[in-house]
């Protein structure tokens, strides 16, 4: 996610652990493998058990020489990638539209900083209602009818 005005640019990295809703947030000056992998040591950090399951994009900076070798020194993250136009299929992009309603809709940014402020103080919010992501449509309700009896006499 970028948000940019002027010739400065924001990047916004973000993973979220659909179990429970958490996110992790980090904001960057450039979208790039060193961002990245700091970003992916802050996810690691934030999960200290287990497999972590990173699903992105095939961006460049994912799957550079460096990543791939960043991420031998890691063998609790694991890559998977989707396929090419099918953004649709990664839950952080639902997450993303709750964020950008939350952080950045309608409010103008002095600079990088107020951007990174406004990014910590939407994911604490965000992290502080979280619950778990389902990928599709919620179960439709189940409606109980009162059985109404009718008595003759």
């Amino acid at each position: 996610m970028d948000y940019s005005r002027g010739p400065e640019k924001t990047w916004v990295y973000g993973a979220l652990c659909v179990r429970d809703g958490h996110e992790v947030t980090m904001t960057a000056t450039s979208r790039n493998s060193v961002f990245y992998q700091q970003f992916l040591q802050l996810v690691e950090d934030a999960n200290p058990h287990g497999d972590i399951y990173v699903i992105t994009d095939n961006l460049s900076s994912h799957n550079s020489g460096s990543t791939r070798t960043w991420l031998e020194d890691h063998p609790r993250i694991r890559h998977v990638f989707i396929p090419v136009g099918a953004c649709w299929l990664n839950l952080q992009e639902g997450w993303w539209r709750t964020f950008r309603k939350t952080a950045l809709a309608g409010r103008s940014f002095g600079d990088r900083d107020h951007i990174t402020h406004a990014t910590s103080v939407a994911t604490d919010q965000l992290n502080a209602r979280s619950r778990p992501w389902i990928w599709g449509r919620p179960a439709a309700p189940t409606r109980r009818l009162r059985r109404r009896y009718v008595y003759i006499v």
